[in-house]
């Protein structure tokens, strides 16, 4: 079953068309550091973006974060991520992994991804290998410096918007002053290191010679894209973004791009970044040199949208963020759980389950948990096959817990269902209750029906072994451990018939 678009997804495509016309077959104007208003422009129009050359950086810290992501790929653990986009699924042509504070997730493209933890104190982490373990401590120390360096760029840019002067570079080298600039003072301090407090890192890689199709940017014509125009998603609002980036490079790659080439070097790696839905303000196109980090502060993820333009050599990068984990965490699951068994009585020995409370928000809470714990944990960690278990096994327990309470939900929707067919039940009762869960077990058939799909579909069926995903939960119509069937589908018309036959 094909999903149709979100309102939001449907709104961008819309914008898009509108821009794409508004251009026809000309190009809108995009600078290089080749460009005699490239600064300018850049401190005028995107202030909030900082960039760290590479030899602003430890050199140790190099050395240390280049080995931890051969590390990784020499392991296999960065995987292409099978997304939804427009109702599609989409292999991406970036191979990725998620390492962050321990039961983190991010989710990105409807996609959410379980972050492999880094050591933090308290946590108890069996890796499959030393080496996967020592990497992830190399981007949780990573992680910590370009956090410190994140408020140093907040302090400078402050400085800059108080004395109202053009006295901070937004390039940033080896030579720059670090000092002079200022703290901040009380609450500002404590906002600036929360947006700064970078939860997970997402890793990507790519090498664009493997690829055999890459989108040309569409409004600048500035090449390939290895990650088409977005903001990133499932962010703390105005949090900032680090983005350290390592490309394979030869000598002729450290030097500077050809002054008679035009627009920017199709061999360097480059960010690109522009003002959204604006046609007006020129883009910018920043080369990304071999330990380069930039960072996007404030709203500027908000305000401009971005795209990594692909070069010769294969790129990694590690972007670290301060995802929104109101709703991501094990913990708030756990805790929504903990919420929706509280109705739930006893298991009989035969499974059956009684419920303490028959009120309609009650029963609507813990079928919106039920739905929660399905959709939005459970089928997206199977859809993901057996990835994460190559790394390490923190999310086994976890995701066996979830298994089970979601298994006592089954029980107590059936519960549900034997009381408003059960004889003598009030009508207006019955009534209430149906209205409060029919369009709750509705989604939930459509939802399974959709994860069905695409767990079945094409593309799904070429990836690898470990990587192949599984539709979990799944039973069959006759298997007698399952309270009620997968498919609701004469479940779904029985309450429908109910509802019309007493409003009849």
């Amino acid at each position: 079953m094909k999903r149709s678009p979100t309102a939001e997804e449907r709104e961008r495509e819309a914008k898009k068309r509108r821009l794409l016309e508004e251009l026809e077959d000309t190009w809108l104007p995009y600078l290089t550091p080749k460009d005699d208003e490239f600064y300018q422009q850049w401190q005028l129009k995107y202030p909030k973006l900082v960039l760290r050359e590479s030899g602003s950086v430890p050199e140790g810290l190099h050395t240390e974060v280049q080995a931890a992501f051969l590390t990784l790929h020499k392991h296999g653990v960065l995987f292409r991520d099978l997304v939804r986009v427009q109702g599609k699924d989409v292999l991406t042509p970036v191979s990725r992994i998620l390492i962050g504070n321990p039961g983190c997730t991010y989710k990105y493209l409807n996609t959410r991804l379980f972050a492999v933890p880094w050591l933090v104190k308290g946590s108890n982490t069996r890796y499959s290998e030393t080496e996967i373990a020592a990497a992830c401590q190399t981007f949780l120390k990573l992680n910590n410096y370009l956090q410190v360096e994140t408020i140093q760029a907040w302090e400078e840019l402050v400085a800059k918007d108080k004395t109202n002067i053009d006295v901070v570079p937004v390039c940033i080298g080896p030579d720059f002053p670090r000092i002079g600039m200022g703290p901040f003072d009380g609450q500002d301090e404590v906002d600036i290191r929360n947006r700064s407090a970078y939860n997970v890192t997402l890793l990507n890689f790519m090498d664009p010679q493997k690829m055999p199709y890459l989108k040309e940017e569409p409004y600048f014509g500035m090449g390939k894209m290895a990650v088409s125009w977005h903001h990133d998603e499932n962010l703390v609002e105005r949090s900032a973004v680090a983005v350290y980036s390592y490309s394979f490079e030869g000598p002729e790659e450290d030097s500077e791009e050809d002054p008679q080439l035009e627009g920017r070097d199709p061999d360097i790696w480059h960010v690109g970044f522009k003002i959204s839905w604006d046609i007006e303000t020129p883009g910018l196109a920043i080369p990304l040199h071999q330990g380069d980090c930039y960072f996007m502060l404030d709203d500027l993820n908000a305000t401009h949208q971005h795209c990594v333009l692909a070069g010769l050599p294969p790129r990694f990068s590690s972007t670290h963020r301060v995802a929104e984990c109101s709703a991501g965490t094990l913990d708030y699951i756990l805790q929504r759980c903990q919420l929706a068994m509280q109705n739930i009585c006893d298991e009989a020995d035969n499974g059956d389950v009684s419920l303490k409370s028959l009120e309609p928000a009650v029963l609507k809470q813990g079928e919106e948990i039920h739905n929660e714990v399905e959709f939005e944990w459970l089928r997206q960690f199977w859809f993901q096959g057996n990835r994460y278990k190559k790394c390490s096994d923190w999310w086994c327990q976890p995701m066996t817990q979830l298994e089970d309470l979601w298994r006592k939900m089954e029980s107590a929707t059936n519960a549900v269902l034997h009381e408003v067919r059960r004889e003598g039940v009030p009508v207006e009762q019955r009534n209430e209750i149906l209205t409060a869960i029919l369009a709750l077990l509705t989604a939930r058939q459509n939802l399974r029906r959709e994860w069905h799909a695409r767990c079945q579909s094409r593309i799904a069926r070429t990836l690898p072994a470990d990587q192949k995903p599984e539709c979990r939960p799944y039973w069959e119509k006759d298997d007698p451990s399952m309270p009620l069937p997968f498919d609701l589908t004469d479940i779904v018309s029985e309450l429908r018939g109910l509802l019309l036959e007493a409003k009849a």
